[in-house]
C-alpha cells in the first residue's frame, strides 16, 4: 500500500494530466458561459464535445512539447510560467487554423470563445502549478527559523529563492535595506517579501520573533561591526553573511571575529605582486606554519614556477605538501646551515622567503637557548647561505614585538633585523618586514578563545588593558610579497595594522558570536612572562612612506657588520642569554 502512495515522476504526469483535462472542460464551459452571458443556447452543446476533444487534445500535446508535465512544480518560476504561456499560444493557434480549415467539423461554434477560454485555461492551469508551491511553501516555512535579510542586492533573491526551495533552515520574514544601498526601494516587495528601511530593524525583530539575520551586503569593517551590536543588542544571537564563489552566492557561513576584526588594506597592488612572483623558484623557511603556508599558497597562485617548502616538522610539512602536491618538501631545521647551503645550492632560488621562527612568547622564555638558537642561528644561516647561492632578493618575516622588546623572542628577532640591515650582502637584496598578530594563525588567542568558549569557559584574559593589532593571513602575506616586490635591498618595512584591539573585547565579540553572554565568563589571569600590554610596530617617527599607504620603511640602525657577527657568537655560545641579548639591542627591557 505504501508503494502506491509514494510519488513517482509517472504519477505525478498522470495526476496533472487529469486535472488539466478536468480544468479545460470547466474553463471551456465557462468561455462558452461568458461568451452568451450565462445563457448558452442550446444548439451550441452539439458540438461542445469535439470542440473540448480536439482543443484537450493539442493542449496535451503542446504540455508535453514544453516540457511541462516534467516540472518538479514545487520549483516554479518565472522560465515555467512562460513556458505555460507559449504551450497555450501552440495549442491555441493550432486549433484555431483547424477550426479554419474544417469549419464544418465544429459548427455551430461562436469562434470569440476561442479567446475566452485562451485566458481562463491560462489562468486555472497556472494557478493550480502555483497553488502546489505556494502549499509546499507554506509547509516548509512552518519549520523554518524566520530571518531577515540585510541589503537589496541580487544575492538578496538568491537568499530568498534558496529558502523557498528548502535549501537553507531559514525563512525570510522581511528585508531591509541598509544606509549605504538604494533607499527607493524600501516598501516594494523581493519574492513576495517586503523591504524595509534600516530604521525598523528593532521592531522587525521584536514583533516577528526573529533570533537570525543574514548579512548579504558588503560592508566596511566600521559597518559591520556596528550593524552586528545593533542586531546583538536587539536579542538576533546568529549573524550570518553571504559567502561568494566567483563573484556568485555560494553559501551561508556564521559571522566570524575575523569579519569583525580584520582590517582590509585598500592598497593591495596583485599586479605588482604577480610581477615579483611569476616565473620565479621560490623557496620558503617554515613553510608548514600559517605565515609559511599561506605565503606558498600565494606563491602558487602568482604563478612562482618552483617552489621548495622547507619545515622542521614532518605533520606541518607534509599537510602544506597536501595543498601544493607540486612543491618539493625538505625536512630539516634551518639551524643546520650545512644542509641549508647544499639544498639553497642545489635549488637555484630567486626568492628566498624566510618565515621560520619560535613566536610563542612564554615558551620562548621558559626555553632561551632553543629560542635563540633557532631564530638568531636560523636566520643567519638562511641569509647567508643565501647570498653564498646569489639568491636575487631575500625577505625576512619579522614581528611588532622586536620594537622595544621586553621579550626574549622579541629581542631574537630584532637581532635578525639588524643582521639583515646590515650584513654585506652583494647582489641579494635583503629586507625585513614587520607586522602584528594575524588572525587565526597557530599560538594565536583567537583559537584559544574558540577552545575555552566550545568548552563551557572561562575565558582567559591575561589583563584587561592589553591591546594588539590584527590582519588577515592571507592580506598580511600579500602585503608581505607586494613590500618585498618595491624592496631594494637593506629596508625594514612595517605594515600598517589598522588601530590596535583591546583583547578583552575580543574575547566579548566572541562570547557573543557564540550567543553565549549569559553562560561565559571572562576571568584576568595576569601578564605571562615576557608580555607587554601594548605592542607597537615603530621604533621612532624616521619611517619614510612608500607609494602605498599600508607599506613604511622603519629608519635604518647602523651596526658594524663584524661587531655583530661577533656579538652573535657570543650569543650562541653564552648561558646568559638575556644580558647577551641587551648588549645587541640595547631597548632591550626584560620582563621575565
Amino acid at each position: 500500500m505504501s508503494g502506491l502512495l509514494r510519488p513517482t515522476s509517472g504519477k505525478r504526469i498522470l495526476f496533472f494530466l487529469l486535472l488539466d483535462m478536468l480544468l479545460s472542460l470547466a474553463t471551456l464551459y465557462g468561455a462558452y458561459a461568458l461568451r452568451f452571458n450565462f445563457d448558452i443556447p442550446l444548439r451550441f452543446f452539439s458540438s461542445f464535445d469535439t470542440v473540448y476533444l480536439y482543443l484537450v487534445g493539442f493542449k496535451v500535446v503542446a504540455f508535453f512539447f514544453f516540457r511541462i508535465y516534467f516540472i518538479v512544480w514545487r520549483f516554479v518560476g518565472f522560465a515555467e510560467a512562460k513556458n505555460i504561456v507559449k504551450a497555450h499560444v501552440a495549442a491555441y493557434t493550432v486549433f484555431t487554423g483547424f477550426y479554419l480549415l474544417f469549419p464544418a467539423l465544429f459548427d455551430p461554434f461562436p469562434r470569440s470563445v476561442i479567446i475566452i477560454d485562451f485566458f481562463l485555461s491560462i489562468f486555472a492551469i497556472g494557478a493550480l502549478r502555483v497553488a502546489k508551491r505556494l502549499m509546499t511553501e507554506q509547509e516548509r516555512s512552518s519549520h523554518q527559523q524566520p530571518v531577515l535579510l540585510l541589503g537589496v542586492n541580487p544575492k538578496t533573491a538568491s537568499i530568498i529563492k534558496s529558502a523557498q526551495e528548502g535549501d537553507i533552515p531559514y525563512y525570510p520574514s522581511a528585508v531591509v535595506v541598509l544606509s549605504a544601498e538604494n533607499r527607493s526601494a524600501v516598501g516594494t516587495y523581493i519574492s513576495n517579501i517586503r523591504v524595509y528601511g534600516e530604521e525598523a530593524v528593532e521592531s522587525l525583530i521584536r514583533e516577528r520573533g526573529i533570533a537570525a539575520a543574514i548579512v548579504t551586503s558588503t560592508l566596511a569593517q566600521d559597518e559591520l561591526q556596528a550593524l552586528y551590536a545593533r542586531l546583538s543588542d536587539a536579542g538576533v544571537n546568529e549573524v550570518k553573511r553571504v559567502r561568494l564563489l566567483g563573484g556568485q552566492y555560494d553559501k551561508l557561513e556564521d559571522l566570524s571575529i575575523e569579519d569583525l576584526l580584520a582590517r582590509h588594506p585598500k592598497d593591495l597592488d596583485k599586479e605588482v605582486i604577480a610581477g615579483f612572483v611569476k616565473g620565479k623558484r621560490v623557496l620558503i623557511t617554515g613553510a608548514g606554519g600559517s605565515i609559511g603556508s599561506e605565503i606558498a599558497r600565494q606563491c602558487r597562485r602568482f604563478g612562482a614556477s618552483a617552489l621548495a617548502l622547507i619545515d622542521h616538522s614532518e605533520f606541518n610539512l607534509y599537510t602544506v605538501g597536501e595543498a601544493i602536491p607540486e612543491a618539493s618538501l625538505e625536512m630539516f631545521s634551518v639551524t643546520d646551515g650545512r644542509i641549508l647551503e647544499e639544498k639553497m645550492a642545489a635549488f637555484g632560488a630567486d626568492i628566498v622567503i624566510h618565515a621560520a621562527a619560535y613566536k610563542h612568547v612564554p615558551l620562548c622564555e621558559a626555553n632561551k637557548t632553543a629560542a635563540v638558537r633557532n631564530n638568531v642561528l636560523g636566520t643567519k644561516n638562511v641569509i647567508d647561505a643565501s647570498i653564498a647561492a646569489g639568491v636575487g632578493k631575500v625577505v625576512i618575516v619579522s614581528t611588532d614585538k622586536a620594537v622595544r622588546p621586553t621579550n626574549v623572542m622579541g629581542a631574537t628577532k630584532r637581532v635578525t633585523e639588524l643582521y639583515a640591515g646590515n650584513v654585506q650582502s652583494g647582489a641579494t637584496e635583503i629586507v625585513a618586514v614587520r607586522f602584528g598578530n594575524v588572525l587565526g594563525s597557530s599560538g594565536s588567542v583567537i583559537p584559544k578563545f574558540k577552545r575555552q568558549i566550545e568548552a563551557g569557559g572561562p575565558v582567559t584574559v591575561t589583563d584587561p588593558e592589553m591591546t594588539r593589532y590584527f590582519m588577515l593571513i592571507p592580506e598580511a602575506c600579500q602585503l608581505v610579497l607586494q613590500a618585498a616586490a618595491i624592496a631594494k635591498g637593506g629596508e625594514l618595512f612595517i605594515l600598517d595594522m589598522g588601530e590596535p584591539v583591546k583583547i578583552i573585547d575580543l574575547a566579548r565579540q566572541m562570547i557573543r558570536l557564540y550567543g553565549k553572554e549569559d553562560e561565559i565568563k571572562i576571568e584576568v589571569c595576569g601578564l605571562r612572562p615576557g608580555e607587554k600590554l601594548y605592542e607597537e610596530l615603530l621604533i621612532d617617527d624616521t619611517e619614510e612612506k612608500t607609494r602605498y599607504s599600508s607599506i613604511f620603511i622603519a629608519g635604518k640602525t647602523d651596526y658594524p657588520i663584524d661587531k655583530l657577527e661577533e656579538d652573535i657568537e657570543k650569543l650562541l655560545e653564552t648561558k646568559d642569554k638575556v644580558a647577551a641579548l641587551k648588549q645587541i639591542v640595547p631597548e632591550f627591557d626584560h620582563k621575565p
